[in-house]
């Protein structure tokens, strides 16, 4: 198993530029947004139930808890919530052990922050045994740590978990770009006064203030997010 502690000089950053990158995974950094949908929608149609796509929007990037608990109301199922996650989490790892790819751009933005030693880490509402076996893919050397949905008592959207691994890292959340693909995601890095860059993967995201929307990582490069907290620095001198 990968700790979520981590093994890295958490000494502040100088100065207000960037100070830490914090990533999101499912949808973000990998294409993995589908493939739930898909383990969410064979474990009710084996208990029975089809799930409309309507109710794919309201799910994705949410907790597991959340998102399993709404299809429990809108499906009347009988299966407890303990039961569905244990069995959409062995489904989905089943489907991800088929291959789950990288989003456009990941590889080499996680190549260029290392590169450059920008402080990183992945945040992510999924479980830890997910995030392990997503690990094989992005590689754990390209994080100083890894935080799971199940490894904080509040998950997005609230703040906690942005909060959690700036405070890690020793870093200002307002020096910390955020990556994230869901409104969800963008709700916690925000209530966490991170910056934020959305790539939107099923849901749109509007643009805001302190909030950057691309539409691929291929958009995103280290003095790209540089530019974004010297922004948010130079709004704030005037």
């Amino acid at each position: 198993m990968t700790s979520s502690t981590p093994v890295v000089d958490t000494r502040p950053a100088q100065g207000r530029g960037l100070q830490a990158v914090l990533l999101d995974m499912d949808g973000t950094l990998v294409d993995t947004e589908g493939i739930w949908w898909a383990a969410e929608t064979g474990v009710f149609a084996d208990l029975g139930h089809a799930l409309d796509e309507v109710h794919r929007e309201v799910v994705v990037g949410g907790p597991m808890a959340r998102s399993v608990g709404h299809l429990m109301e809108v499906t009347g199922t009988t299966a407890t919530l303990a039961e569905l996650m244990v069995a959409i989490d062995t489904r989905f790892e089943e489907l991800i052990a088929l291959g789950a790819p990288l989003m456009p751009g990941a590889k080499r933005l996680l190549a260029e922050l290392a590169a450059h030693g920008v402080p990183t880490a992945l945040v992510s509402a999924s479980h830890r045994r997910t995030i392990d076996v997503m690990l094989r893919s992005l590689g754990a050397e390209n994080f100083a740590f890894t935080l799971a949905g199940d490894e904080i008592a509040r998950t997005k959207p609230y703040p906690d978990p942005y909060l959690t691994a700036a405070a890690r890292l020793g870093a200002d959340p307002a020096a910390c770009v955020v990556v994230e693909d869901t409104l969800t995601g963008v709700a916690s890095a925000e209530a966490a006064g991170c910056q934020v860059v959305a790539v939107p993967s099923v849901v749109p995201i509007a643009p805001a203030p302190g909030r950057t929307v691309v539409t691929s990582l291929d958009q995103v490069n280290v003095p790209f997010l540089r530019s974004l907290v010297q922004r948010s620095v130079n709004v704030d001198l005037h």
